[in-house]
């Protein structure tokens, strides 16, 4: 049997739409902060971050107690706090020698919300 090869879908002719094009280009948002949104979600790219979000929504929590909860080292969980701090994703806040840790803002568990469900009506 011979394979089905697959052609590329094109436009018939090259007509470029002015409108669409001007409409897009008026709302494409600004290089740099596209460029910002791209490397914010590269943070979500690394499940161990995930599951540190995820924790953090029930409650703020020590580096131990995530080490615990994950069954990873505390230097593991600090290397990936300092990568969610420096994403303005999570924020600290000291009690005496404890360090707790908790979502920065509202914002992350609304994309985590949209993420999963967007992944659960694929399923």
């Amino acid at each position: 049997m011979e394979e089905k090869k697959k052609k590329a879908i094109t436009c018939g002719q090259l007509i470029i739409h002015d409108d669409i094009i001007k409409k897009v280009e008026e709302n494409m948002p600004k290089e740099d902060d596209l460029y910002d949104l791209a490397e914010l979600f590269k943070v979500f790219g690394d499940s161990t971050r995930i599951k540190i979000i995820w924790a953090l929504f029930e409650s703020e929590m020590c580096v131990c107690d995530i080490a615990y909860l994950l069954n990873m080292t505390q230097s593991a969980i600090s290397h990936q706090l300092r990568v969610l701090k420096a994403a303005r994703l999570v924020r600290y806040r000291r009690s005496g020698k404890t360090v707790f840790y908790s979502l920065d803002d509202n914002h992350i568990k609304q994309i985590f919300e949209m993420g999963m469900e967007h992944i659960k009506e694929r399923q």
